[in-house]
């Protein structure tokens, strides 16, 4: 890729993260606030992911014969490797997400009526975050070993 794409699409990403928190900021307090932060970031996420594909995919690939079918094997045990090292980490983050999310409403309502159960619940709180530090972990060492 060269020098200007890699700038525009920086720029584009910016600017996906950008756009709809100005937006969310400028709205009032009202539903069509969140609605319209979400669909601009949807829009422009998915549309920099468009334009990313179209810039980078539209080249001809010409390769000998040889050396494909002998970095075959290699490059395919290499991407499952990179695939394991991302599910790893983004399945983790997400279980630990779900069980933050059930974790720390739990905690504060328990809070909110007792506060002296403060140290408890954030034990709990802290376990459920665990779990996204142990697929980050589990992903470096299947990236070590690659």
């Amino acid at each position: 890729m060269s020098l200007l794409v890699k700038i525009t699409l920086s720029a584009a990403l910016i600017l996906s993260i950008g756009v709809p928190f100005g937006a969310f900021a400028a709205g009032e307090k009202t539903g069509g606030r969140y609605k319209t932060a979400l669909g601009a970031n949807l829009f422009l996420f998915f549309g920099t992911m468009v334009i990313a594909a179209v810039l980078m995919f539209n080249g001809n690939a010409f390769a000998a014969e040889e050396a494909a079918s002998a970095a075959g094997s290699a490059s395919s045990a290499a991407g499952m490797g990179y695939l394991s090292a991302a599910l790893a980490t983004g399945l983790s983050c997400l279980g630990g997400g779900i069980a933050v999310s059930a974790a720390a409403s739990a905690a504060l309502g328990a809070i909110s009526e007792d506060s002296s159960i403060l140290g408890k619940s954030l034990i709990f709180v802290g376990l459920a975050e665990g779990v996204c530090l142990y697929g980050l972990i589990i992903s470096f060492m299947i990236l070590g070993k690659l």
